[in-house]
């Protein structure tokens, strides 16, 4: 686990190769396993695929969401570990099964990750062979997904931050140009935004990437 996190703070620049640094990393540290994905919820319908190692956590989550049921929905609503031992037994998600049966997954491994409003993840672990997570899979798995989960939350802050910095800098270089072209202060170059923004039915911050991009202020200009 040391290892594992170092290798994701190497990787912690943005929210993707922390995932992709997070499935690695698991497929090479929990037993049995030979795929791993992120699979996000959002607004608890909509079951996206993030970080694959392979093709059949792409196809799995598809099926998932295709039939609203499966280990990863299961992990994400109901439970913090979800494991499905032999998919030619499986009755729980009866639909699911039949649809995964011929992608060659024998047993699989979901942990949920965090739950944020109405957005909620999973950890999952694939095998191709059945029984293939044990106790200790189980165990090493659960501590790397509260690993991950840290990790994953650590980068979308990041990402929020740089967006939010973004933001400020683009409307503050928008004021700027009001405030040379109208001679005017800064808070009545933001109020401008904020008209022009009322005026079109648009967001401040879109406003003024069009100003800088174009020079261009859309809506009235008065100050």
């Amino acid at each position: 686990m040391g290892q594992v996190a170092r290798a994701l703070q190497r990787e912690h620049g943005d929210v993707e190769s922390t995932l992709a640094a997070t499935t690695r990393a698991a497929v090479g540290n929990v037993p049995g396993a030979d795929e791993c994905a992120v699979t996000l919820v959002t607004g608890r319908r909509r079951v996206e695929c993030r970080a694959p190692t392979g093709d059949l956590p792409r196809a799995v989550d598809a099926a998932q969401e295709r039939f609203g049921e499966g280990p990863c929905l299961s992990a994400v609503f109901e439970e913090t570990t979800v494991r499905l031992d032999d998919l030619q037994h499986e009755q729980r998600w009866p639909r699911f099964a039949a649809a995964v049966a011929g992608l060659g997954m024998g047993s699989m491994l979901s942990f949920q990750l965090f739950v944020t409003g109405g957005n909620l993840g999973a950890l999952n672990l694939y095998s191709r062979r059945a029984h293939a997570f044990g106790p200790e899979a189980e165990s090493i798995g659960l501590v790397f997904a509260s690993h991950a989960a840290i990790a994953l939350a650590g980068a979308q802050q990041e990402e929020r931050m740089r967006t939010a910095m973004g933001t400020r800098e683009l409307i503050g270089q928008a004021q700027g140009i009001l405030m040379e072209r109208f001679k005017i202060t800064g808070d009545a170059a933001f109020q401008v935004l904020v008209r022009a923004s009322s005026h079109t039915n648009r967001r401040v911050i879109d406003i003024a990437a069009d100003l800088v991009s174009t020079g261009v202020l859309a809506g009235p200009a008065e100050s």
